[in-house]
């Protein structure tokens, strides 16, 4: 059998990054954690760590930090059943994957509807947010994938909406006409990361066809908003962050008929059904109020 207190050390390095920190989070010494996970090691033959700044789990150690959280999740959901059962750590992290987006528009005012919990979000795509959970290294994830997963329930959130962004002044510079395939040819567009297809999904629904732009590559929701404004260039911004600068004239939309909807969708691992029950809640709430009904 297992040794859960190493087993917990193992978890606290990787989530941490360093053993001295994760010594901090179990109240014990740095050299308590480095005897635990050399023990550990030992006793499975594997490299379970990769020792650096910051540690990083090898393929055997991720698999088993996934089996620490399995557990403790399910230790979590046996307490709410079984109340005289109290777990060794009732300090619960819920390991969820979220577009960047979704982060910045609605998702931290579902946090912020539960209690209890402690969060660890993992940041990725909406359309590729789904494979955290089919490789298991989170319990739920806000994806675009409308088809459950397997081992996991899908619940539709609603779409979030984008509206394809400028400051007056790029506009007059680069679509003096309008917005058409040949000036969407030159006019520089932002885009988040190699896995952002956004901007590329508006063209082709506004104009029929797959322009070309010059691209600034800007990883940040707010750096988005902030480059439309400074007039870097166009892209595709969430409308509740931009709606008031759209109001106020700081920024107007390329084409305002043309908003382009994001459908998203909330999937949760059923082995941790019970324990996200109020974490779920919380985000169908929190989706209803922000996100445009699908």
């Amino acid at each position: 059998m297992l040794d859960y207190a190493h087993l917990s050390a193992l978890a606290a390095v990787v989530r941490t990054g360093s053993f001295e920190r994760a010594a901090q989070q179990l109240n014990v010494t740095p050299s308590a954690v480095s005897q635990r996970v050399k023990l550990l090691e030992e006793r499975l033959g594997v490299v379970l760590v990769v020792r650096g700044q910051p540690c990083t789990a090898t393929a055997a150690g991720q698999r088993l930090c996934r089996h620490v959280e399995q557990v403790a999740l399910l230790e979590s959901s046996l307490h709410q059943s079984l109340p005289g059962f109290q777990p060794e750590n009732r300090s619960v992290t819920l390991r969820m994957a979220v577009n960047a987006d979704s982060l910045a528009t609605w998702f931290v005012a579902a946090m912020a509807k539960t209690d209890g919990y402690l969060f660890d979000l993992v940041l990725d795509d909406q359309d590729y947010s789904a494979e955290w959970l089919r490789r298991g290294e989170v319990v739920a994830a806000v994806t675009a994938h409308g088809r459950p997963i397997q081992g996991c329930d899908c619940r539709a959130l609603g779409a979030l909406r984008y509206v394809a962004t400028a400051s007056p002044d790029f506009v007059r510079r680069w679509f003096p006409d309008g917005v058409d395939a040949e000036a969407a040819e030159r006019a520089p567009c932002m885009v988040f990361n190699q896995k952002d297809r956004l901007q590329g999904l508006w063209l082709r629904q506004a104009l029929g066809s797959d322009p070309r732009p010059p691209v600034h590559w800007l990883p940040s929701s707010q750096a988005f908003i902030d480059a439309a404004l400074a007039g870097i260039g166009w892209g595709m911004n969430p409308e509740p962050l931009v709606a008031d600068h759209l109001r106020d004239g700081r920024l107007v939309a390329l084409k305002p008929d043309q908003p382009l909807d994001v459908p998203l969708f909330w999937q949760q691992s059923r082995i941790a059904d019970a324990l996200l029950r109020e974490v779920t809640r919380a985000v169908l709430q929190a989706a209803r109020a922000t996100l445009v009904p699908l």
